[in-house]
Order: structure tokens, then sequence, then C-alpha cells
């Protein structure tokens, strides 16, 4: 709706939804305060923020040229992908006034076969996180979780059955959450997305398995572990024993050179000084 009551911006159908592939159509009037030779422009955001210029300055920009047309008081696409989900602004301006006008196109893309992640092993105690997510349904899929076949209740507490049960399960984003997983959480864990685009899709099921530590297989493991030292120990001895490994070598007297002068008194040979060996142990 415009700033001034006098200047209106209107559209039929502010919510519109078409089939992926197929055509669509989005309107947009505005009253005649505007002129007749009013400016009307058509801007695209989509589900990021970004935002994107369909209809500027009476043609459609090079993205539509090739499937978009605009007439007065409508914008026709005539094919729409999924990329085109979001909103569209009509904007009028003229007489030194402006209004605009949002409409919404939601394309139909019925869910494919999600992506479950499920664990096959879980350990007692500890919390456990089960994904599920379909990043091709429009609009996006709400997610239901089943356990052995059988459809898990969104909050379990209400119902007598589950009252033991303490997971959590988001039906926007597919996460199914036990924050301490417990033997009765054992079980084959199965995920559907659905839309009003087209029938649900759910993932094959897996098995989880919930158990308690195994003390047993940790102590057995220790037990292996010093017996495979003992073993190597054992060998090392034996190879050292039977000689198969080398032995250190002895250290030998390194010999040295001394050279001493004569004696005060004199020498048997002239005085001169003479080379002796010694060995210094």
């Amino acid at each position: 709706m415009g700033i001034d009551c006098a200047f209106t911006v209107t559209t039929s159908n502010a919510d519109v939804r078409a089939k992926e592939n197929e055509g669509a159509d989005l309107y947009c009037t505005h009253s005649a305060d505007f002129g007749a030779n009013a400016r009307v422009e058509w801007k695209f955001k989509d589900m990021t923020g970004s935002t994107t210029n369909v209809i500027f300055d009476g043609k459609p920009t090079t993205p539509y040229a090739d499937r978009v047309t605009k007439f007065d008081g409508m914008l026709k696409f005539s094919k729409v992908t999924r990329k085109d989900n979001g909103e569209y602004y009509c904007a009028v301006s003229g007489s030194q006034k402006f209004g605009e006008v949002k409409v919404k196109l939601t394309v139909l893309v019925p869910p494919s076969m999600p992506m479950c992640r499920v664990p096959t092993s879980v350990t007692t105690g500890h919390s456990v996180l089960l994904s599920c997510h379909d990043a091709q349904g429009s609009p996006p899929p709400t997610y239901k979780w089943y356990k052995d076949n059988n459809p898990l209740p969104e909050d379990p507490s209400k119902f007598a059955a589950f009252k033991n049960y303490t997971y959590k399960i988001n039906t926007l984003n597919g996460n199914l959450e036990f924050p301490f997983a417990s033997k009765m959480d054992t079980g084959a864990y199965s995920c559907e997305a659905a839309n009003d685009a087209g029938p649900a899709k759910r993932c094959e099921a897996v098995r989880m398995e919930v158990r308690d530590i195994n003390t047993g297989g940790i102590v057995a493991g220790v037990i292996v572990a010093l017996l495979a030292l003992a073993l190597l120990g054992f060998g090392l001895w034996y190879a050292r024993r039977k000689g198969y490994l080398p032995k250190k070598s002895a250290s030998q007297p390194k010999p040295s050179v001394v050279y001493q002068p004569t004696s005060e008194y004199g020498d048997e040979e002239d005085g001169e000084f003479k080379q002796k060996s010694s060995f210094v142990v």
C-alpha cells in the first residue's frame, strides 16, 4: 500500500502457488493518482534475502527475458522453477509519489527421498542425534520419524505407550535426539519428508543397537596388549642369547704418543728428545 491513502498499490492474490515448470501470474494494480505515465517495476527477493530486478525500465532483465512478460497490471511467468521461490515487489512511482505491494510465490516441488543418518551402535547413557533432510521439496517439507514402522509422536509424554521415552523430535529440521540413550531405544529407524506438493517420501530403515559398555572387551584388550609386550621381550632375549643380534664390541685401549725432554743431567744419546710410546688405560 502506498504511503498516501490516495495513492494505492494492490494485488488480487498475495500468495501465489504454482507447480514447477508450469506458468504463474502475479498481479499488481495501482490507483490513477500516479498518473498516466506511472513507472512500474518488479523486484525479487529470494529465500536468502538477495534482491534482483525482474522488470526494470519497462522491460524484463536478462535473467528473466526468455520466460517473463509484463502486462498492464500483471507479471506473467511462462515457467517457474524452485529458484523462483520468494517475494516479489511491485513498485509504482509517479506524480512524486511511491507505493508498492508484495506478492509471495511458492513453487511446488514434491519431496525427494530424504537423507537419513542413523548410527548403528550406541552406548547406553550417551546422547544420540539422528538426522533427516530433503533439499528438493518446496515448500520445505516437515519430517516424521518411525521406529520399527510405527510413527513416533512428536511429544512422547502425551502418550501412555511412550511415557518412558526421552527423545525429542524437531519436525522442521528433521532431527531426532536422544539425550540419554537406553536399551529400549533399540530399533529400526526411518524418516519421512512431506509437503503439500506431492506424495511423501521415506528413507530406508536403519537399525540402531543400544548396548552397555563392553567391560569384558576392554579387559580382554588390555590382556592381549600385555601378552604382546611379554612375547616381544622374550623374543628379544632369546635372539640375543642365540647370537642372532649383534653384540656390543669390547672397548680396546687406545695408544698415545708422549714426548719427554731429556734429563737435565743429560742422557745417553746426546740429550735429544726421544719419542716414547705408552698406553693409557
